[in-house]
């Protein structure tokens, strides 16, 4: 899909999509109880992965509209499917792993070619260690349980998804486990959704430090039913045009939320005020708007950027590569960029969204002051499939060919 977007002024208000992130917990921890209703998911992408996946393991599945009603996985019970098909979702491969593991049958995780290259080592190593089977080729990762409640050691730098997806399952084994986080740990504030999702749903997590985290064992999902909550890492590609000089209203996002990337106003502010340093290591979703909104205004200096290398793209490395096109430079290093502020110029080549729902959505945001055309565009669709409508509500003219 091409978009082209013509210099545009945006204006108007805006209502936040729903948390992909609290979407994709709300619905593990729905499936692991009775019967449970989670309203208002959108369908992108990661969200059907998920769900198609939940139901391979032995859930109920209804959707009527945005509403899902589903339960009914049962550790002790034989699941649909030993095939679970992950498409390009990390959350879900990372977060379902364990579950699979409960079951105690060989069960094959697949998923796109990129999506395969992405790091699963923390569940190698606490297979190996534990007698556990785990192999993994280019196409798939094949596990065999049956996990066993205990003490895991997890590496908190390289995704808090590990954590997540040990605390979806370790509740539901007799005895109580302890999860010690080693190192520095990034992306914490998702440890804190997962933690509400787990709460809501009757579950209880003790964090009696902050490395360390105390499971209680036999454990059960209640019944339950929640709306999903605005998306704040989605929210910020509207707001990100406040900061080149659009006037745009984002409603229908919670205010005392756990999610990290609440934090982009902030941060939107201080590039637009300065030149200033920034530690993204614990909401590196935002990378890539940061980026594009410094190239617009002042530059900045960005820390704690080592885990872009691991998403869906690598993105500090697609952000240059784009950048520079609009004329802005961009400097890379193991754990930093920086970018630098310029005279943007309307990019005389093609853009690419490399993949990345991320990047393409960054890029748009840039595109209103420049113009452009991004090609890739579909990419959005992996978490927010109606974003080029609701951009163009906002009066930025735009075309998309398909």
């Amino acid at each position: 899909m091409v978009v082209t977007i013509n210099k545009s002024t945006a204006f108007g208000r805006v209502q936040a999509p729903p948390s992909k992130s609290m979407a994709h917990r709300y619905l593990i921890c729905a499936a692991l109880s009775p019967e449970s209703e989670i309203k208002g998911v959108r369908f992108s992408e990661d969200i059907k992965a998920t769900l198609s996946c939940l139901e391979a393991l032995g859930a109920n599945v209804e959707i009527s509209g945005d509403t899902v009603k589903i339960g009914g996985i049962d550790i002790d019970k034989g699941i649909k499917s030993d095939k679970l098909f992950c498409n390009e979702s990390g959350s879900t491969l990372r977060f379902l792993i364990p579950l699979c593991l409960l079951f105690d049958k060989k069960i094959t995780l697949s998923g796109t070619k990129r999506l395969m290259e992405r790091s699963l080592s923390v569940y190698a190593d606490i297979c190996k260690a534990t007698g556990l089977e785990f192999n993994q080729s280019a196409d798939t990762v094949t596990v065999k349980g049956k996990l066993q409640a205990g003490k895991y050691a997890v590496r908190g730098d390289i995704s808090s998804q590990f954590i997540s997806g040990l605390m979806f399952a370790l509740p539901l084994l007799p005895h109580d486990s302890i999860i010690d986080i080693t190192g520095a740990i990034e992306s914490g504030s998702y440890l804190g959704m997962t933690v509400k999702a787990l709460a809501d749903f009757g579950v209880r997590i003790s964090r009696t430090d902050e490395h360390t985290i105390y499971i209680k064992g036999n454990q059960t999902y209640k019944p339950r039913s929640f709306t999903v909550e605005g998306d704040y890492s989605n929210a910020a590609f509207f707001e990100a045009l406040n900061a080149l000089g659009g006037n745009v209203a984002v409603s229908g996002l919670k205010k005392d939320t756990c999610q990290g990337d609440a934090v982009y106003k902030k941060l939107f502010g201080k590039i637009v005020r300065g030149t200033p340093e920034i530690d993204i290591s614990d909401c590196p979703d935002l990378g890539p708007v940061l980026m594009a909104t410094a190239a617009a205004n002042n530059g900045a200096h960005f820390t704690g950027t080592h885990r872009l290398k691991i998403k869906e793209s690598d993105r500090g490395a697609a952000m240059a590569e784009e950048l520079s096109k609009f004329g802005c430079h961009t400097e890379i290093n193991d754990n930093d960029i920086t970018v630098h502020g310029c005279a943007l110029k309307t990019p005389e080549l093609p853009l690419y969204g490399h993949n990345d729902h991320r990047i393409v959505m960054s890029l748009a945001v840039l595109c209103t002051l420049t113009g452009g055309q991004i090609y890739g565009a579909q990419a959005v669709a992996k978490s927010f499939p109606d974003f080029f409508e609701r951009f163009s509500s906002l009066g930025i003219d735009l075309e998309v060919e398909k």
